[in-house]
This record gives structure tokens, C-alpha cells and sequence, in this order.
């Protein structure tokens, strides 16, 4: 099969190289599935599970992405809740081989199923975006009607579904970003928007809920804006600056097919809309992967036309 592969994380996504690899197997309780669209996340060649194992063995050339939509082709000894032919989505194991291949060797539970209706580059789009939007909300986060939450970088790929579901919810959103966000933002939904180069985040007053998705500098910031009895909720790391009464959490999202579901059916039903910003073949991934200019939303991989 072809896949997309990398060896040298000093080299980034320029090292990523379109190669031949042997067709997965699969093990005990997966599938294999015929991936007709991956998702991607900039920072995954920063992660140490791209490069090693469990055991911190090397384990290149390593095939990254772990968002996909596709179609079950085998099932392993054991494997049940799945059918070959049936049309899927899921994230993949973040220490195995993942989607940016033609096939790929998955853990069942890993899957939720696409509806015939729903594109497969949208359904790849979510995964990650999804899930932690609804884990950082709704699991993390306890977000309740009438709250005040922060969504940093409120028109990206994660942003986006964040700020739809938390007014879904009953949240007072303001989000964050670039002058060039705002109007992004505000048309998914959020209430206010603060231009973090040119506006001053602390104007915004004390709120209910920080889903942190930067870190560093703004992430201090942020949680100095949570009120006593409040949440902040991060992706990027421990949070560095201590809450004056409230509960500080860092969590790596997870597959749950559950949650995929409610996030499809949103989908569905118009109350969700993802934010692609760019779609390429796997022939051109590489390069959409090094864009000469910023792109924001969820760069999309159709691996099949």
C-alpha cells in the first residue's frame, strides 16, 4: 500500500516522504479498514509516541495521522460491533502506525459508524477535533447554561467545534485568536471575540471556564480570569499558574464511540459544522502539509477520490 512515512523528526513534515509499506494485520479485537480520508494535526511530529513505542523503542519508519473515515475491510480473532463494508470513523492509537495510508490496522472500540450520508473528509475531520471539544466541555470541564467560557482559538479546528457546542450548551462564549479569526469565530457562534495581538484578554473579567489550547504566556493569563469555583482545562500541559479557588485540569483526549456518535449526529442534523480548511490526495500531502502561507481549519488528506 502506499503511505505516507516519516523517519527524521528533526526534519518535520519535510521529512515526510510517500513510500510503499506492507499491508497491515490485524490483531486480536481490530479491523482493518480502507481509509478514504485522513485528518491532520500540526503539532503530531512533536509527539514522542510518533517516534517510539511504549517501551521508548524506536519504532520508524512510523506512519503518522489518527483521525480517519473509511471502510471495514477484515476483522481480527475476536473483533465484534463492527461488519466488513461498513462505513467508519475513528481515532487511531497514537503508538501505532496511523491514517495517512491506504490501510490501517485499528482497534475496533477505536470506531464509531459513519452514516451514508456524511463525507468521509468531514467524518475524518472530527475525531480529534470532537472529541476534545466534548471531552474538555461536557467530561473536564462541567460547562453548565448561563456559564462563561474562554475558547481560545476559537476559528481553528478545535476552536470551532468548541465554541459550537458550548453555546449548544448554554455557554456565554468569548473567543480568542487573530484580528483575521474574528469573523470566523463570531459565524460559529461565539459571543465576543478578543484579537489577542491588539486587544487586552483580562477586559473580558472573570469566567466560569478556560478550555486552554496555547499554553505558555496566554495560558497564565488565562487562568488568572478563572473565578473562585471555576475550571481551566488544558491540552497543551500541566497548567503553570495556580487558580485562585478553582479546579485546574490536563487531559490527552481519547477514543470513545459513544461520543463520536453524539458528535456525528450533530453533524447530521445541522446543530455541528466542521472547519476544513484545506483538502489534498495523498500525492500532494506533503506539501499541504508545508503550506506556503498560514491556512487555518483542519487540513483534510482524501486518500481516496
Amino acid at each position: 500500500m502506499k503511505a505516507i512515512v516519516v523517519t527524521d523528526q528533526a526534519a518535520g513534515t519535510k521529512g515526510m516522504k510517500l513510500m510503499e509499506r506492507p499491508d497491515p494485520q490485524p490483531s486480536i479485537n481490530d479491523v482493518v479498514v480502507r481509509v478514504h480520508a485522513s485528518g491532520f494535526v500540526n503539532t503530531e511530529l512533536d509527539w514522542p509516541s510518533t517516534w517510539a513505542d511504549r517501551r521508548d523503542r524506536d519504532r520508524t519508519p512510523s506512519i503518522p495521522g489518527h483521525e480517519l473515515a473509511g471502510v471495514v475491510t477484515a476483522l481480527g480473532y475476536g473483533t465484534t460491533g463492527l461488519s466488513i463494508g461498513q462505513r467508519v470513523f475513528g481515532l487511531a492509537d497514537w503508538y501505532r502506525d496511523g491514517s495517512f495510508a491506504e490501510y490501517i490496522a485499528i482497534e475496533a472500540r477505536n470506531l464509531a459508524p459513519l452514516p451514508g450520508d456524511v463525507d468521509f473528509a468531514a467524518g475524518a475531520s472530527l475525531p480529534i477535533s470532537g472529541l476534545t471539544a466534548w471531552q474538555g466541555l461536557v467530561i473536564h470541564g462541567r460547562l453548565e447554561p448561563g456559564q462563561r467560557i474562554i475558547a481560545h482559538g476559537a476559528a481553528g479546528a478545535v476552536g470551532a467545534i468548541v465554541t459550537q457546542l458550548a453555546r449548544e450548551l448554554g455557554g456565554y462564549v468569548i473567543g480568542t485568536g487573530r484580528a483575521a479569526d474574528r469573523d470566523v469565530a463570531l459565524g460559529f457562534g461565539a459571543n465576543e471575540f478578543v484579537d489577542l495581538d491588539n486587544e487586552s484578554l483580562e477586559a473580558v473579567g472573570e469566567v466560569d471556564l478556560v478550555l486552554d489550547l496555547i499554553g505558555g504566556e496566554i495560558g497564565k493569563r488565562s487562568a488568572r480570569l478563572v473565578r473562585a469555583g471555576g475550571r481551566m482545562v488544558s491540552i497543551v500541559g500541566p497548567i503553570e499558574e495556580p487558580l485562585k479557588d478553582g479546579v485546574a485540569i490536563d487531559f490527552v483526549v481519547e477514543a470513545d464511540r459513544a461520543q463520536l456518535t453524539e458528535i456525528i449526529n450533530r453533524v447530521r442534523d445541522g446543530r455541528l459544522r466542521t472547519n476544513i480548511g484545506t483538502i489534498a490526495s495523498l500525492d500532494d500531502a506533503v506539501a499541504a502539509f508545508n503550506p506556503t502561507e498560514r491556512r487555518p481549519g483542519k487540513t483534510v488528506i482524501r486518500v481516496r477520490p
